[in-house]
């Protein structure tokens, strides 16, 4: 055996370390041998196996005499596959100047680097090129997608004579990256049309379109495609699945899908976990998060986002900072997503110190994570700390957008500054070239409402340069029930009504409102209109964490197993409070029943049966937090303070409105809300 066929016979072997290349490559040189460009070809493509910093690639190939364009292609392939995207094409512009053209393993390899650092030039160039010598033209449809040039895209897929699937899927892709999702979804439907059979990856590519279209009947009608198709739900198909139903809204759909994959890992189970918390369901979503635990799951970062959104709606901190223990600090320290979620949790169950704590240790912050901390100390009433980081925002270069300003609005709507919200609230188009959004205004809305200023808050709705919705009509209601203005409350309502038609709140304050004014007729109209639409009352419901264990109380409640004594701690409660002189307000009843039947609705308030249950279930130096779906009334907001003062306990409650935290009789919005 001659050494040339000696050094062929062991490349095809496959060599195994980076010692081994060199003592190929040494006998190469030893023998002479570096004019054949076929062992040098095979010797080439063995070094990108070894070399990460591709020196000893390149090193290798200029010491090739006369490389061919076998050798030449191998190059370029190595470099842009290990993404040294601009020195696979300098060397392609060699090869061009040696005279050599690109042949069709070449020209996807040069696409590729095209399109990742977007040299529109070359890619034009190449086109000419594929053109003439009759190249398959794919990697032309994803470059021009990729480069922003979908019109062109089209243009060359509508031209191609055979489209492949990689074809139809660049430019669905390119649709898609466009924000186009409609015309995605048509030309997938055509795909469909021409009996060809989609791969995986194009359908988790379209699934993705319906989760920005929030598309369901579409995600149903792709689903039944896919069973129809006989495609395996494998994992990666399945996940994406689960996602897109989850973020379209159907738990349902998505916990079908679950039971019927065959396997799963720890990223579908966390886009299950995900889903119930993004939907409102935050007690299964940590449900399901046990189930995964008992599997033997190890959660990912996705996954313990879903939990601590789950704890920031239940308001648990004791779950939230479990699950804190679960991952790595680095990973919240150099993870926006995760640290964002932990300052969001931390932020709603009312320890806002621990959350501006964890901003401070993270080592990178986008704009979202500032966001998150400005919204959570705006909410939480901190207004000169969220003005201080608003002016760091752009001392470090970062451009606040339309979020960053409903932060800033809501800490202004929540210390009483009407000049210092104006003044921001009009900067944003004078100095940050950002159009107020409707929520914008809305914050404003709130602001002026809330300081009494009702006339300016109703004049800003109809100079407002979009139609009010039932959120920014919402703000100034709040604002009529704080400063009494019946006859600007009933004019809101109406509006509500007509927006919301089947919100029983609107009609519930609506009639609260005549019978306040003594107009009996109206306000039974509107109870008759309520029960002919079939509209019920949604009730108040609260929710506190003890022992890991979430409890759930509803206005009147007496379902849960320690019924008796709570309700004994709360006669004992109540009868303190009178000592003291509290007189309930039976003003805040929503209907005009007889004030015995008003003052026993008031002693019941799904509030004070959790606060009750928490002060017979935990320890006298443990903080009491309860989460409740609607806003807390006056008359439960003056007798929570009073409870604190009674107990000596810290009593933090959440509803949809704000952070209350009651200490030693005093709350820390000051009465404000």
């Amino acid at each position: 055996m001659n050494v040339s066929t000696e050094i062929k016979t062991r490349l095809l072997q496959g060599l195994t370390s980076f010692n081994q290349l060199k003592h190929v490559h040494a006998r190469l040189i030893r023998f002479h041998l570096l004019h054949d460009n076929y062992l040098l070809n095979m010797l080439l493509k063995s070094s990108f196996n070894f070399n990460g910093n591709i020196i000893y690639s390149q090193l290798l190939f200029a010491q090739t005499p006369e490389p061919n364009g076998y050798v030449w292609n191998t190059l370029i392939h190595g470099l842009a596959t290990r993404d040294h995207f601009q020195e696979s094409i300098k060397y392609f512009h060699s090869m061009r100047q040696n005279g050599f053209l690109p042949n069709y393993f070449t020209s996807p390899f040069v696409l590729k680097a095209c399109t990742r650092v977007l040299d529109l030039r070359l890619g034009v160039e190449l086109h000419t090129i594929m053109v003439k010598v009759g190249h398959d033209l794919t990697g032309l449809v994803n470059f021009y997608a990729k480069s922003g040039r979908l019109d062109d895209a089209c243009k060359v897929f509508d031209d191609m004579p055979d489209k492949n699937p990689v074809s139809w899927t660049a430019i669905i892709t390119g649709y898609i990256e466009a924000g186009r999702f409609t015309e995605a979804i048509d030309v997938f439907k055509r795909l469909l049309s021409m009996n060809l059979r989609p791969d995986s990856f194009t359908l988790v590519k379209i699934l993705s379109a319906c989760s920005h279209l929030g598309d369901l009947r579409t995600v149903e009608w792709l689903d039944e495609c896919i069973t129809t198709l006989q495609i395996s739900k494998n994992i990666f198909l399945g996940t994406s699945l689960v996602d897109t139903y989850s973020k379209c809204g159907s738990m349902e759909k998505a916990l079908v899908t679950f039971d019927q994959m065959l396997e799963k890992d720890a990223v579908t189970w966390g886009a299950m976990i995900q889903g119930y918390a993004s939907n409102g369901k935050p007690k299964e979503a940590l449900e399901f998060f046990n189930k995964m635990r008992n599997n033997n799951l190890k959660p990912d970062c996705y996954t313990i986002v879903g939990v601590l959104s789950a704890c920031s709606t239940l308001g648990d901190l004791k779950l939230g900072e479990w699950a804190r223990g679960l991952i790595d600090k680095n990973m919240f320290m150099y993870n926006p997503m995760v640290g964002t979620a932990l300052i969001d949790m931390y932020a709603k169950c009312g320890k806002i110190g621990f959350a501006f704590q964890v901003f401070k240790e993270m080592k990178e912050k986008d704009l979202i994570v500032w966001n998150a901390i400005t919204t959570g100390l705006g909410m939480s009433g901190q207004t000169k700390i969220v003005f201080g980081l608003f002016g760091q925002m752009q001392k470090f270069g970062i451009h606040p957008d339309g979020k960053t300003f409903i932060g800033v609005l809501c800490g202004c709507t929540h210390g009483g500054l009407v000049d210092d919200g104006r003044r921001f609230f009009n900067s944003m188009s004078t100095f940050f070239s950002l159009i107020p959004e409707i929520e914008h205004y809305g914050c404003m809305v709130d602001l002026y409402g809330k300081s009494g200023l009702l006339n300016e808050a109703h004049l800003l709705i109809q100079n407002m340069p979009m139609k009010p919705n039932a959120i920014v009509w919402g703000a100034l209601l709040s604002g009529c029930r704080l400063h009494i203005n019946t006859q600007l409350a009933e004019h809101v309502l109406k509006k509500l009504i007509e927006l919301e038609p089947l919100n029983s709140g609107n009609y519930v304050l609506l009639s609260n409102i005549y019978s306040v004014n003594h107009k009996w007729e109206e306000s039974v109209k509107i109870r008759s209109q309520m029960i002919e639409k079939g509209i019920r009352k949604i009730p108040g419901c609260c929710w506190i964490e003890v022992d890991g264990v979430v409890h759930e109380f509803l206005v009147g409640d007496k379902s849960h197993p320690n019924s008796d004594k709570i309700y004994g701690k709360l006669s004992e409660l109540n009868r303190e409070l009178k000592q003291m002189g509290y007189v309930e307000s039976t003003e805040f009843v929503l209907f005009d029943v007889e004030e015995e039947e008003k003052e026993h609705f008031l002693g019941c308030h799904s509030e004070k049966l959790a606060i009750a249950f928490g002060l017979i279930s935990t320890k006298p130096s443990e903080v009491i937090r309860v989460v409740k779906n609607v806003r807390v009334c006056g008359d439960c907001h003056v007798a929570i303070k009073l409870y604190s003062k009674i107990t000596g306990r810290e009593i933090v409650l959440r509803d949809n409105n704000r952070f209350h935290s009651f200490v030693d009789g005093s709350c820390s919005c000051g009465d404000y809300w």
